[in-house]
């Protein structure tokens, strides 16, 4: 992408799955530098390490901090905010620290970089999101709400900054997600646990994901949520693709977690009116668009969505497509 040769670049969350990928990427961009912020020093010895690219910078920090954020985005030209907490059981028993990084520290980054005058803010968002049954999906809703009313706080005679959203559904095999789970138990000769084999969940690789926050990112025009079209499977496939892949240590049935859904949803009911899409995503808008307004956007028309956007609702991903996905992610 020309419009990313020669920028200057921030990951928060940097050494996370997604923030080590992004990083790859971007170096194939000819940006200028890319500043990875992150609060484990452990893991960005060892992505230093393993990168070995001097235009990498590594700062340790906490997004919680306002004035080490702000230092951080000093002459930054676009900033991709992935840091948070994500795991939905440990912020439904520490909701207060859930708060401090999802919201608060969401807040912080907003700030900064108004402050400091960064062409492109983006958001890494989830669909847990969306109509929020758990802690953590209403932390993540209220970092999006933050991320598309930013504007409002943008004196567009002194500053450029325009802030996007997005929303996606599991980047296979990403940390915490069930496939690198059920992966390990059959490897340990344990029977994998399954809370119930119907649910279903969207599914997006870590190419697609990268391709999808990259081109928001330079399309984006601000205050928009971004959502890809994605596919989805069901808990049984998964199981069935690891055990031909691996082997069948057999299964045990567990309860669903507290704040765990059986469907994600995308998009809902309620957002419909004010969504457009293009051939490969969906753009929520903060009010219904006018007709000249959805011909800015490339390819660009009225939704066809008739219902919610929600994991039993698109095309399921099969056993043998699966296993082919498991395999060129090389996650065995």
């Amino acid at each position: 992408m020309n419009e990313l040769k020669g920028k200057k670049i921030l990951i928060t969350g940097g050494t996370g799955s997604l923030g080590q990928a992004l990083t790859k990427r971007l170096l194939g961009e000819k940006v200028n530098e890319i500043r990875i912020f992150s609060r484990n020093e452990n893991k960005q010895v060892m992505m230093q390490s393993e990168l070995n690219e001097d235009r990498l910078r590594f700062l340790i920090g906490d997004i919680r901090d306002l004035s080490r954020i702000q230092r951080a985005v000093e002459d930054v030209d676009i900033v991709f905010h992935a840091a948070a907490l994500k795991h939905v059981p440990v912020i439904e028993l520490n909701p207060f620290e859930g708060i401090n990084t999802n919201v608060v520290g969401s807040r912080n980054v907003i700030e900064s970089c108004i402050h400091e005058d960064v062409e492109v803010v983006v958001g890494i968002g989830t669909d847990k999101a969306v109509s929020p049954l758990n802690t953590y999906g209403a932390t993540k809703l209220l970092m999006e709400k933050l991320f598309v009313t930013a504007s409002n706080y943008v004196n567009k005679e002194r500053h450029r900054t325009k802030f996007i959203s997005l929303r996606y559904g599991n980047v296979l095999g990403s940390s915490g997600s069930v496939i690198p789970k059920f992966i390990s138990q059959i490897k340990a000769k344990q029977k994998i646990t399954i809370t119930d084999p119907t649910m279903t969940r969207f599914s997006i690789t870590m190419d697609e994901a990268l391709n999808f926050i990259l081109e928001s990112a330079m399309t984006g025009k601000g205050s928009e949520v971004f959502v890809p079209k994605l596919r989805a499977f069901t808990i049984e496939t998964v199981k069935e693709a690891l055990q031909e892949l691996l082997e069948n240590t057999g299964e045990i049935r567990v309860p669903v977690r507290q704040g765990e859904k059986y469907h994600e949803t995308l998009i809902n009911l309620d957002e419909m009116r004010t969504t457009i899409e293009t051939d490969s995503k969906y753009v929520i808008l903060q009010k219904v668009p006018t007709d000249d307004e959805i011909k800015t956007y490339s390819a660009g028309r009225k939704t066809s969505l008739t219902k919610s956007y929600s994991s039993d609702s698109v095309k399921m991903i099969t056993k043998d497509e699966l296993k082919k996905l498991i395999v060129q992610s090389k996650l065995v």
